[in-house]
């Protein structure tokens, strides 16, 4: 992947795990956090579920092989911003972060339901968070 190639982005920190992501996002307090969801021990969705709590000021984009209905409404339910499948292309992930972190910096917060990108809102998408 090449997220530390954008000059626009800055990779702050990387977790082998969602024990370890949890911490990191605790001490790092990044913008927008990438998380998958098949993770050793806790999944990536009950993750995003505690980082939500916990660093509330991280937006957390799902990015996974798992593109199924029920994953996506699992995201959703646990705060995720945005659901990319690993089957898009990589233009469409670097454009949800950068969509994500300029919503949450517009309001000043962060609302989980109103991130999205333009390219989520074509073909193959279930609802404005899906890409």
């Amino acid at each position: 992947m090449r997220l530390a190639l954008e000059e626009d982005l800055e990779v702050v920190g990387e977790a082998g795990d969602a024990t370890e992501a949890i911490s990191l996002a605790r001490a790092l307090r990044p913008d927008v956090i990438l998380m998958d969801v098949e993770l050793p021990g806790v999944s990536g969705i009950a993750a995003t579920e505690t980082l939500r709590a916990v660093a509330p000021q991280s937006a957390v984009v799902i990015f996974t092989l798992r593109d199924a209905a029920a994953t996506r409404e699992q995201a959703r339910a646990a705060g995720a911003a945005a659901f990319v499948a690993k089957h898009r292309t990589e233009e469409v992930l670097l454009a949800t972060i950068r969509a994500v972190a300029a919503t949450y910096a517009k309001q000043g917060r962060h609302d989980r339901h109103s991130a999205g990108t333009e390219e989520e809102h074509r073909d193959d998408t279930r609802d404005h968070r899906d890409a």
